[in-house]
């Protein structure tokens, strides 16, 4: 049975964002607000955690998962950027925007694309996932939350409880969020691809799609 933890969405309650650091340490998994939607979220390194994620997504090894960053230092460690993909991911963060990268040889293979070896990448513009990540210390591993056989994510933290409460280890409850979820921008070929539009405007990132 998941803890609700019902937080400010402007100034979190550390107690709280601390009591679901260490629950995701210990490899539960975690349903948390972003600048788009709602994302389950675990612990990158724990493979065990991963496979549940997926499962409570309804998604399997081809789907890519995505990194949650606090800014951009972290991403060499995770992600191969050239300048070009370097300014776009600069105009882009902190936002509702996905970057598909091509992963380092660090990232292990489970958590990359299989074939391709990519990854996606993105750095949340909501003060309560930033809290959690500086106190968390590291990039989370995140999916948004589309239940599984639908196709709009959830924003609410009851709907969320009501539906994965056996699922989850903790509710992280800052209200509605954005109902859309990210754009996803892949940035692993020669040009630009848009995936999925959403929250975020490619236009503002001087994008055009067709």
């Amino acid at each position: 049975m998941a803890q609700t933890f019902e937080v400010h969405p402007d100034n979190p309650q550390a107690r709280f964002l601390k009591q679901t650091a260490q629950i995701l340490q210990a490899g539960g998994i975690a349903a948390i607000p972003t600048d788009s939607s709602y994302a389950l979220v675990c612990r990158l390194d724990d493979k065990s955690a991963v496979e549940n994620l997926r499962r409570i997504r309804g998604v399997d090894d081809k789907h890519h998962l995505t990194l949650l960053c606090r800014d951009l230092s972290e991403l060499s460690s995770y992600a191969r950027v050239d300048n070009r993909q370097y300014r776009l991911l600069k105009l882009a963060t902190p936002g509702p925007f996905t970057f598909i990268l091509e992963a380092t040889k660090e990232v292990p293979r489970r958590l990359s694309h299989p074939s391709r070896r990519t990854l996606g990448l993105r750095v949340p513009d909501h003060k309560v996932t930033q809290e959690l990540l500086a106190i968390f210390g590291q990039p989370l591993l995140a999916t948004t939350l589309i239940p599984p056989g639908e196709d709009e994510p959830l924003n609410d933290a009851a709907d969320i409880s009501a539906r994965f409460d056996k699922l989850l280890q903790v509710i992280v409850d800052a209200g509605a969020c954005a109902l859309q979820p990210t754009t996803v921008i892949d940035l692993s070929g020669d040009e630009p691809v848009l995936v999925r539009r959403g929250q975020g405007d490619p236009d503002k990132l001087g994008l055009s799609f067709d």
